[in-house]
């Protein structure tokens, strides 16, 4: 599977071939103390290969972070999904930098005839979550303490900074400053959203869009399936597609004969107020189950976008205007609802679960988390409304052994100030999304941003750290948080949550800099 924000790969060579050579001792110290142990783990797994019949849809969730993981050593697992083996080495993703393509990720390599070459294999390096480690221990907490105590006195944090740190291999808190307080979590909300909705749906879930024709009155009804990835452009790129819909269904009809309908549209999976508490705003559409491109206005795919009035009404004319163009004669559409009775022409699925929440987590997608916390409520028999969503995010996290004190949920976005997370929570949701016991979690982590690489993180960590940290932002007026997880000096995978609220609004890149600070600080810690 091919992620559209790693597209650009070549643009991101001269940044990988750095960190590459800047990793490489860490990673040669990894590979001398895991290779016994990966020998050992290859030659007891080899038995049960033959027994794989055919991978799970996660499976190929690896897109969304090749160069990432591939450089934080430690982060895949033995049963990770990334690929096939479950490992990943920097040895490869420095040949594809230096134009030695390989791989179904990185395309051919420049003025290579036919089919990309395999890049070069070297032996693995990365060690497993799950076990013991042989990396060396997790840092010590005194260490950590007096690296990290000074950096979270930056004026720019605010006067109460929260945060903690935890060791993923063994869920133990390494660090922690205020990190049972409850604080403003902005847009790391959405880790929280997307454990909730992976663990409620599981990773291969999709959603559907479906055409039905009332048998006795001719009436087509677009039933919205809370897809929030529908689109009417030309190019679907993977998504479920508006055009191909209307296509097949205008076959149908013309199948039974039909040539003209009354076209109307059904909202009714949803329910409550459409209008997010921030009221009209360019960083979300109304909430609907019925929406093609996210109700925007220009050919944006993601970030702040000014959005049509009613977005169910826009698609349900798009889609009108698409019958005509196959011979379907059509009224204007109005809201209704399909009835039991409605038989269905033509479906439109998504793509998996998985793949539309790394692009949440990956590009921030405010419209993606508000209908995902809505689908955690379907799925849990709750009201898809903000309260009832708010209500099956917390019940699934706590189902999973979370600790969900003091925290709520007020929306699946983060863009409500009325929402309280915990750095302990966060980690721990980090944690558990890396868990093996928990592979379904794991496009929690893979959507991360990449440090440097993509998403809300294509421009920050420009030092060493770049590639390192893999994290999600979440930035309010006065508010900044930053949560994910990162490889210290010595290869030991932690998760990280610094949170800073009532900060100067007037300086909110001096905030975010002091969070890179910390973690790039982090990174670059033995701390034993």
């Amino acid at each position: 599977m091919v992620v559209p924000e790693l597209r650009p790969w070549r643009a991101a060579k001269p940044h990988v071939v750095r960190l590459a050579d800047a990793v490489r001792p860490r990673l040669a110290r990894a590979a001398a103390a895991t290779k016994p142990r990966l020998a050992r783990l290859a030659r007891a797994g080899k038995p049960q290969v033959a027994k794989v019949a055919r991978p799970k849809t996660w499976q190929y969730t690896a897109g969304a972070a090749t160069a990432g993981l591939a450089l934080t050593a430690g982060v895949v697992t033995a049963a990770g999904p990334w690929d096939s083996s479950g490992q990943r080495t920097a040895e490869r993703d420095r040949a594809v930098a230096l134009g030695r393509a390989g791989g179904t990720d990185h395309g051919s390599a420049p003025g290579a005839p036919g089919r990309p070459r395999p890049a070069p294999s070297a032996g693995p390096v990365l060690t497993g979550l799950g076990g013991v480690s042989t990396v060396k221990s997790a840092p010590d907490g005194k260490a950590l303490a007096d690296a990290l105590t000074p950096l979270l006195e930056d004026p720019a944090l605010g006067p109460r900074p929260a945060a903690a740190v935890v060791d993923v291999t063994t869920g133990r808190r390494l660090f922690g400053k205020a990190p049972g307080t409850a604080l403003t979590p902005a847009s790391t909300t959405k880790v929280a959203t997307a454990v909730a909705a992976l663990s409620a749906m599981g990773a291969d879930h999709r959603l559907t869009t479906r055409a039905a024709l009332e048998p006795d009155t001719k009436e087509v009804v677009l039933v919205g399936g809370g897809d929030p990835t529908l689109t009417a452009r030309k190019s679907a790129d993977g998504a479920a597609s508006l055009r191909t819909l209307a296509a097949a269904t205008a076959e149908a009809l013309a199948d039974r004969g039909v040539r003209e309908v009354t076209l109307s549209y059904d909202t009714t999976r949803y329910a409550g107020d459409e209008m997010h508490p921030i009221g009209v705003d360019g960083n979300l559409a109304l909430v609907t189950p019925l929406m093609a491109d996210e109700g925007r206005t220009n050919d944006s795919a993601s970030g702040p976008a000014q959005r049509v009035a009613d977005p169910a009404a826009d698609a349900a004319r798009r889609f009108g205007d698409l019958l005509k163009s196959h011979g379907i004669k059509t009224t204007a559409p109005g809201p209704s609802k399909a009835t039991n009775r409605a038989k269905t022409l033509a479906t439109v699925s998504s793509p998996p679960l998985s793949a539309i929440v790394e692009r949440m987590l990956t590009n921030s997608d405010n419209d993606i988390a508000e209908a995902l916390a809505r689908h955690t409520a379907i799925a849990t028999g709750n009201r898809a409304d903000f309260a009832g969503a708010g209500k099956a995010i917390s019940s699934q996290l706590r189902k999973l052994g979370l600790p969900v004190k003091g925290a709520a949920f007020k929306d699946g976005s983060g863009l409500n100030r009325a929402d309280r997370l915990t750095p302990d929570l966060l980690t721990a949701l980090l944690a558990k999304a890396a868990d093996p016991a928990h592979p379904g979690l794991r496009p929690a982590l893979t959507g991360l941003p990449v440090a440097g690489f993509t998403g809300t993180l294509t421009t920050r960590y420009t030092d060493g750290a770049s590639g390192v940290v893999r994290a999600k932002t979440g930035t309010l007026s006065g508010v900044h948080t930053l949560a994910g997880t990162l490889v210290d000096e010595d290869g030991r995978l932690l998760a990280f949550a610094f949170m800073a609220t009532d900060t100067d609004p007037g300086r909110p890149a001096a905030t975010q800099q002091a969070l890179d600070r910390i973690a790039s600080a982090l990174a670059a810690c033995g701390c034993r």
